[in-house]
């Protein structure tokens, strides 16, 4: 079965420099994203986080910090960056992007995910994945994190859950 990759992500409120969720390397992801998009054909899927309508329980504090991020998914902010036009992408309103819709897509294949931040909304869906029995696969040179300490620290951790995670580079998983 052919592995599906998810590109977790990957949009102006986090490329943008300007913006309060600005991931640092995000610039330095497109290169290797885009060679695995090219390489995985149609077996790719873009996710995007969003902002809930209505915040609800611990959200409502986490918004109350970010109140810009409340903007509708049609918002420029929450698009996947120009260098990608998906079709469609999964949403959700969670860091993690193992939903139902992510998990009807993927079905039995191996997932492999790049995108950011790696050590937010890639960290939640690959433990999500893993734990639904999905093998799923990091590419450490294809995601970004908060910082490059948080980056390194969250693939040591992602590696503690081999086999059911595996953290490789651009070239071990195009070879």
């Amino acid at each position: 079965m052919k592995p599906i990759l998810a590109v977790i992500d990957l949009q102006n409120v986090f490329g943008d420099p300007a913006s309060e969720w600005f991931t640092p390397r995000f610039a330095e992801v497109v290169p290797p994203i885009r060679r695995l998009v090219k390489a995985f054909g149609d077996n790719v899927v873009f996710t995007r986080f969003i902002a809930p309508t209505r915040p609800e329980g611990a959200w409502k504090q986490y918004y109350a910090q970010w109140p810009f991020a409340l903007q509708p998914p049609e918002s420029p902010l929450y698009q996947v960056i120009s260098d990608f036009q998906p079709a469609s992408t999964v949403d959700a309103t969670t860091f993690g992007k193992w939903t139902p819709e992510m998990a009807a897509r993927v079905g039995e294949a191996p997932l492999v995910l790049a995108g950011v931040s790696t050590d937010c909304c890639v960290l939640s869906t690959a433990l999500a994945a893993a734990d639904a029995g999905v093998a799923v696969t990091v590419v450490a040179d294809a995601c970004a994190g908060v910082d490059d300490e948080s980056h390194a620290k969250t693939l040591d951790i992602l590696r503690l859950y081999g086999p059911l995670v595996k953290v490789a580079t651009t070239e071990e998983v195009l070879d």
